[in-house]
């Protein structure tokens, strides 16, 4: 089993995640919420702190604003190094903010954590990392220089070391918490994007295959009647030229290749993307039967089984549906030791399909995240797959179309692996012509 993260083109690494406007208003927001604190402990409660040194860092901040909105007034995307600088600024500043009042024993050291968990959701590990060590670093030194906490005019709140020693190791953790965290998303939110947009892909091509199809059967029936009449002129003209003529041989040409075109816009005409009909709706057997005649022959023996009150019923042909059950029929097909069974059971409230071999069956460790993409039985990044995406695609789309899928082993001491897809009949059973 493999499972492989994807890697972000060059252009979106140097272009990065997060926006200069983002970046930007998030600075707004602290130099507001730093404002009025510093205000509200200096006239409200009034307890004395450095209060000209303090405005004149938030100041700084308001001016490094002010300059980014001028120097890049497009506030495009910012670069990794770019976002990375102005988080590292803003964890400076606040550690000087901080130093001012208090240090460590000041509340508000959980700030720290704000930025960091911004650079986690939107930088590289490398660039959290530095981040986090950066504020680490910041909250060890202000457990070693930091001006007293403001206090009632002629007190000192003189808080134990110990107490102190224990504030800074909870900021600590939980700045590393939220940062491994808010990457842990991320990651997760960029691997299910990459996944998304590879199953998007292959739904738009099922799509056009058959859109192709329907255009071929078109193109079959428009040329059927101009073709017909070729065909007859040039029996005609066999007929009337001499055996001896230098012309016979061209006619005779004439006739067997528009025998030839006419044979081949038959078979078009002759395959299930023939009609509209055809391409909308199929009796259930033969929508299992043509997802898995790509596989027959290629191993192990594929057989059909049904079960349940006759009629069968016709369903909607979905490109959703033929290419999920194709690649779940292909996967069986590639782990089965002789044989692939597809089962289809119907009842008045549910359609089944289920896939079952006779394989090892599915590891134990993969199991329980089948479905998800970049986890995969197959290792390596061979022209097969091995990225893991095969299973979440073919779920994706099948469960798009109103189904459930299930995956589980065979009970001992039988080994295989079975894929039970199950839709609501109403979903999935095709309305009377």
């Amino acid at each position: 089993m493999a499972a492989a993260f994807p890697s972000p083109s060059p252009a979106l690494i140097a272009a990065g995640r997060v926006r200069l406007r983002t970046l930007i208003l998030l600075r707004w927001l602290a130099i507001a919420g730093q404002t009025a604190a510093i205000l509200f402990v200096e006239f409200g409660l009034r307890l004395d702190l450095p209060l000209s040194l303090a405005l004149w860092a938030i100041a700084l901040s308001a001016w490094v604003n002010i300059f980014l909105m001028v120097a890049r007034p497009e506030q495009g995307l910012a670069t990794e190094w770019e976002a990375a600088l102005q988080l590292a600024y803003d964890v400076l500043q606040l550690a000087f903010l901080l130093a001012l009042t208090g240090g460590a024993s000041n509340p508000f050291t959980l700030l720290f954590i704000a930025p960091v968990a911004v650079a986690a959701a939107a930088l590289r590990t490398i660039y959290v990392l530095a981040l986090t060590v950066l504020a680490t670093a910041c909250i060890i030194g202000l457990s070693l220089w930091r001006m007293p906490l403001p206090w009632i005019a002629g007190q000192t709140l003189v808080l134990p070391p110990l107490y102190e020693v224990g504030l800074s190791v909870a900021v600590v953790i939980g700045l590393i918490f939220t940062a491994v965290y808010a990457w842990r998303v991320a990651a997760e939110e960029e691997r299910l994007n990459e996944a998304l947009r590879e199953a998007e892909g292959v739904l738009a091509r099922e799509q056009r295959l058959s859109a192709l199809g329907g255009l071929a059967a078109a193109a079959a029936h428009e040329l059927g009647t101009p073709l017909a009449t070729i065909h007859l002129v040039a029996k005609e003209m066999a007929r009337e030229i001499p055996p001896d003529s230098p012309y016979a041989e061209d006619a005779a040409l004439l006739v067997s290749q528009s025998e030839r075109c006419r044979a081949i816009l038959k078979q078009l005409s002759a395959r299930p993307e023939t009609g509209d009909a055809m391409v909308t709706r199929t009796p259930l057997m033969a929508l299992l039967e043509e997802a898995a005649a790509p596989h027959q022959g290629l191993g192990a023996e594929i057989a059909f089984s049904r079960s349940g009150e006759s009629p069968a019923p016709t369903v909607k042909r979905m490109p959703e549906i033929m290419h999920g059950l194709g690649n779940i029929i292909e996967n069986a097909v590639g782990f089965a030791s002789q044989s692939v069974d597809v089962r289809a059971e119907w009842s008045g409230a549910e359609i089944v399909v289920t896939v079952v071999d006779d394989g090892p069956g599915f590891p134990s460790d993969v199991l329980g995240r089948l479905g998800e993409p970049y986890v995969s039985e197959r290792g390596g990044n061979d022209a097969g797959g091995g990225l893991g995406l095969g299973f979440f695609i073919a779920a994706t789309l099948l469960e798009r179309s109103g189904a459930s899928v299930t995956f589980r082993n065979r009970t001992p001491p039988r080994a295989g692996a079975v894929v039970r897809v199950a839709w609501p009949r109403s979903v999935l059973e095709a309305e009377p012509l």
